[in-house]
Formats: structure tokens, C-alpha cells, sequence
């Protein structure tokens, strides 16, 4: 449930979150970089031990069959994906493996991984004894991603810190206007649409499953595909859906924007795309979502309209 104190957490000082919504495999074998780099949209080979970076994999159509972050530690690779994707994945890409020495093994009941957001979330931060953990700068403010033990108590400088949860973490997602894989991405995802590709995809390695699709739109095509992932701004404090309700008296309930998934958007009476996020922004005083919408209606200002139930509710493209 969301949490206004850690909210604020995150918006000041900064604050720990347990991320049950994140799986971790592990890739073991002196063949491990090379095997991924020919699977991966990101320059695995070149990874420097210590960092962490976004990728994704594709069909060969293009389509992604999951986001990821990869990990280079001394001895392995972790790839840490959506959780409810964790096992079928990692089944998935041990059957890739042929003559290569690699390994994938499921760390889920091993490894925890926990986030800390804020301005002074910093990397190095923790005792000695537990990994310096991962910057994360992906939603919008300094963040730090750590993989800990589960058999082992959390570290004093975690557990000294608020906590807070997945619901309120994601209000501060759809701030940034980060797409969440599942929810703002799915299989049918290329991801110029949901405008990754300058964190997830290396434009300079050599082939990777889906490359010769995001080459061909992103040379030939000039980048431009049918619809792409926007952030909007809705007018009010009103939630679709909900008459003249203020949202803003409703704080506590923010997980019920959920119901706002597929929301139809409009421009006129023309249907031009649809919501897939939405949270109320305390920051901001107003409902923020992200959505999909027609190339054409892409720029900053443009206005659109939400259609939810019986409900019209005037938005803008920020």
C-alpha cells in the first residue's frame, strides 16, 4: 500500500525497498559473455566487472520477450529480471546453451534483492561484507540495487533506514515515466515503442536476436514506429472513472489506478492509444500515467483526452 512517509523518503533522503518484484539467475562458465553477447541487445563482452546495465531480449521478430539488467561480478554474470519470468527464462536460455561452457541457475531462493532511493542513497554505503551494490538511475532520482543473502541478516545501514514498498516505488516510477516490463511492455513490444533503446540497446556490438529488426526501423525507417510510450499529465485532481472525486483525499488507495490499465486516449473523437500506468503524484498535485500513443501526437503539450468508464478527463503529453 502506498506510503506518503516513503514518498517523501525517497523525494529528500532516501529509503529501502524490498524488490520481490525482481528475479536473479546467475550465468557461470568461461564461455558466459560470449554466449550471452550473441542473446542480449547489450554489450555484454564489454561490461566492466563491477557495473550493471539494461538490456533486453528479443525474437527474432524484434519483440521482447523480457527486459533484464546484467550484472558482471568476478565469477559469473547475474541477470536480474521480472519475477514472474525468472524460472520459465532462465529454462529458456539454458536450452540455448549447446557446446558453450555456461550455466544458468535460478538464485531466487538464494539471493534478495533489495533497492535504496533517494538523494543520498549512495553506492558503497553498506558495511564491508555485503557487495558495494549497482547504481540504478533509472527512476529518476540516485539509486542503488543490491543482491544480499537471504540466510543472512540485512546490513545495519539498510536495516537503519525507512522502508517502503513496491506501491509507492512505482508512483515514482511513473513520475520518471519509466516503463515497467509486464505492465507498460509485453511480448507484442518492440523497443523503439517504448523508447528504450538508448539504455537497452547497443548500437555498436555485433548480432543479437532481433538486431536485424531494430537496425532496419532505426537506419531505414528513421526510427519511427506506429506508436510510442508517452508520459501525460491529467487535469485536476480527478480519476477517470470517478466522477469528482479528489484523488488527492484518496492517497491511501493509489493501487486502485490499476483500474485505469487500458484506458482509452483520444484526440477529438479520434482513438489514438491507451494508458498502461497510473498513480497520483504527490509531488505534483494531479494523476500522472504513461501510455501509448499515435506517432502523430508524440510532442510535449499535446492535449488528449481520457476515456475511462463514463468518465472524460482532460490530459497533456509532458
Amino acid at each position: 500500500m502506498f506510503s506518503l512517509d516513503g514518498y517523501r523518503a525517497i523525494r529528500t533522503a532516501a529509503a529501502a525497498v524490498p524488490r520481490s518484484d525482481r528475479g536473479v539467475l546467475s550465468v557461470t562458465g568461461a564461455d558466459r559473455a560470449s554466449w550471452l553477447q550473441g542473446l542480449l541487445t547489450q554489450d555484454v563482452e564489454r561490461l566492466p566487472e563491477g557495473e550493471r546495465r539494461y538490456a533486453a531480449y528479443l525474437t527474432p521478430q524484434g519483440r521482447m520477450v523480457t527486459d533484464l539488467y546484467v550484472v558482471a561480478q568476478p565469477d559469473r554474470l547475474l541477470l536480474e529480471v521480472p519475477a514472474p519470468l525468472a524460472a520459465a527464462f532462465g529454462e529458456r536460455l539454458a536450452e540455448l546453451i549447446f557446446a558453450e561452457d555456461a550455466q544458468v541457475t535460478d538464485e531466487g531462493a538464494r539471493l534478495a534483492v533489495w533497492g535504496v532511493y533517494g538523494p543520498k542513497a549512495e553506492r558503497g554505503a553498506t558495511p564491508s561484507g555485503v557487495a558495494d551494490g549497482f547504481s540504478d538511475p533509472s527512476l529518476g532520482v540516485p539509486g542503488v540495487v543490491y543482491y544480499l543473502d537471504r540466510s543472512q541478516p540485512l546490513p545495519p545501514a539498510i536495516a537503519a533506514l525507512p522502508h517502503t514498498d513496491l506501491d509507492t516505488l512505482d508512483v515514482v516510477r511513473i513520475e520518471a515515466g519509466t516503463p515497467r516490463f509486464l505492465v507498460d511492455m509485453n511480448e507484442d513490444t518492440i523497443p523503439l515503442e517504448a523508447g528504450i533503446e538508448a539504455r537497452a540497446i547497443s548500437f555498436t556490438k555485433g548480432c543479437y536476436v532481433g538486431q536485424e529488426v531494430i537496425v532496419r526501423v532505426t537506419t531505414r525507417g528513421g526510427g519511427r514506429v506506429a506508436k510510442k510510450l508517452v508520459r501525460l499529465k491529467l487535469a485536476g485532481n480527478r480519476e477517470p472513472g470517478a466522477g469528482n472525486r479528489d484523488v488527492a483525499s484518496a492517497i491511501d488507495v493509489v493501487s486502485g489506478f490499476s483500474r485505469m490499465t487500458g484506458a482509452k486516449l483520444f484526440s477529438g473523437e479520434r482513438e489514438i492509444g491507451r494508458v498502461t500506468s497510473a498513480a497520483f503524484s504527490p509531488d505534483q498535485n494531479c494523476v500522472v500515467a504513461l501510455g501509448y500513443v499515435h506517432r502523430d501526437f508524440l510532442s510535449a503539450g499535446t492535449a488528449v483526452t481520457v476515456m475511462q468508464d463514463d468518465a472524460r478527463v482532460h490530459a497533456v503529453v509532458v
